[in-house]
């Protein structure tokens, strides 16, 4: 497996099986602490691929002294480094280092968003070429989360976003997402990515997405927002508030957005 392909179940696992892989990408690739890669999680990434560390040291660029002392966590995993072992060990995007803190969080400009979305392997976008070097998807999904306006074609993949790299660090996601008031936004897209789960059959990995919007739903802000949409106008919102779908009005978002809309997630 190489850079960029997301670590997915495989459809014909049994579930207990499927929900033990999800279980076990969550441990092995979840980052930490705004996306740094512990050792931990670089030893288990390795013995996962079956390797030992005299094969794995090269094709990281080590010695096998420096990785142990990397892997017993004697040393820090430098970013770079962390990109690398993504590579090597053929790990989700989800394992990435992040790029900002969460308090730090900036806007998305459109084109690098669709840019950013291409290089995730969005299907709607795969026109677009590859040129830019991959991103943690939780990061590119809290910023554009961010926006006051996005194009609906963007907005449209973000539960692309959550239903092809379910094994997101949560926590850290959802944590940035309440220090900007954006979890009913994450909340929402959540729960479309879970019902797409559902519509495939991916069962168990509808059920982590569905305990990962319960924890969401435990700091819903009772307030109306739009999902990205900010310049709706007066008539819209009083059409939206009318006839929007049941879970957008729950997490008091002005939107119409709704699994059958999004055509492009395969």
């Amino acid at each position: 497996m190489g850079e960029g392909m997301a670590t997915v179940a495989p459809r014909n696992f049994p579930v207990s099986l499927q929900l033990r892989y999800y279980k076990i990408c969550n441990m092995v690739f979840s980052p930490t602490e705004a996306g740094a890669m512990t050792g931990e999680q670089l030893r288990q990434a390795r013995e996962r691929k079956g390797w030992s560390q005299g094969r794995a040291a090269p094709r990281l660029g080590l010695s096998q002294p420096y990785l142990s002392l990397l892997e017993t966590g004697r040393r820090r995993v430098p970013g770079k480094l962390a990109r690398k072992a993504t590579a090597v060990y053929g790990l989700s995007a989800a394992a990435l280092p992040m790029g900002v803190a969460s308090g730090g969080l900036v806007p998305p400009v459109a084109e690098k968003l669709a840019s950013e979305l291409a290089a995730l392997g969005y299907p709607g976008l795969a026109y677009l070429k590859r040129r830019r070097r991959q991103k943690n998807p939780a990061e590119i999904l809290l910023s554009a989360l961010s926006a006051g306006d996005l194009e609906s074609r963007l907005v449209e993949a973000l539960p692309w976003v959550v239903w092809k790299f379910p094994e997101l660090d949560w926590g850290w996601l959802a944590g940035a997402a309440k220090l900007h008031d954006l979890q009913n936004r994450l909340g929402f897209v959540t729960g479309v990515a879970r019902r797409l789960a559902e519509k495939f059959g991916e069962r168990d990995k509808a059920a982590l997405l569905g305990q990962r919007e319960a924890e969401l739903e435990r700091s819903r802000l009772a307030r109306e927002d739009t999902l990205c949409h900010d310049s709706l106008t007066r008539a819209e919102r009083r059409w939206l508030r009318r006839y929007r779908p049941a879970e957008a009005k729950h997490w008091g978002l002005l939107t119409d957005l709704s699994p059958k809309h999004l055509r492009d997630v395969t």
